[in-house]
């Protein structure tokens, strides 16, 4: 039978000549697309929906080249979509899952702060005024020892000794705390 009649008889709805277009190119067809795909039962699908499509549209059918390049370019253009398909479930999970880790790494870091920010003001309670206001007028309010020393009419060799003995009472305090959240950090990296 030639090509020309075996595309007038699908386009009439043909059953056997379906069937016959079938059995003659799905081995084929099916090795072609490996050539996109390394997946056997992805390209099995694939020639499937093919053959699939072309009986749906089979009253529609426009093929001005042969049968088989026309169906060879469908399997292509599946493989590709297929391909494109593949990869933007790929970019999504690793974008899901690269989030996940941020969010994570964000509620870890928002919990460790407000950790540190709870124990900072333990023991800046537990610390005596002359160091506490030194520290928190440098750290907190960004004041230069010059400028310190002004406001608490003291001199500026002063100031530096009150803030070496706040930060040496800091680290004697936060001791255990940072030395777990050194451990959570290196966790993450």
């Amino acid at each position: 039978m030639e090509e020309h009649d075996l595309i007038i008889g699908l386009k009439q709805g043909n059953k056997d000549i379906f069937s016959y277009l079938f059995t003659t190119y799905y081995k084929n067809l099916v090795l072609f697309a490996g050539n996109f795909l390394p997946n056997q039962e992805v390209c099995e699908d694939i020639v499937q929906s093919v053959f699939l499509k072309l009986w749906a549209d089979r009253s529609r059918l426009d093929i001005d080249i042969s049968l088989k390049s026309y169906l060879l370019k469908a399997i292509r253009n599946s493989c590709l979509d297929e391909i494109r398909h593949k990869n933007i479930i790929h970019q999504h999970e690793a974008y899901t899952l690269y989030n996940n880790i941020l969010n994570d790494i964000d509620t870890d870091n928002y919990i460790l702060y407000s950790d540190l920010n709870r124990h900072l003001q333990k023991a800046l309670q537990e610390m005596p005024p002359v160091y506490r206001s030194v520290f928190e007028m440098n750290r907190f309010e960004g004041l230069k020892y010059k400028e310190i020393a002004i406001q608490l009419n003291v001199s500026e060799r002063t100031v530096e000794v009150r803030m070496g003995k706040a930060l040496e009472l800091l680290r004697r305090y936060l001791k255990d705390f940072l030395l777990l959240a050194f451990y959570g950090y290196l966790k993450y990296h």
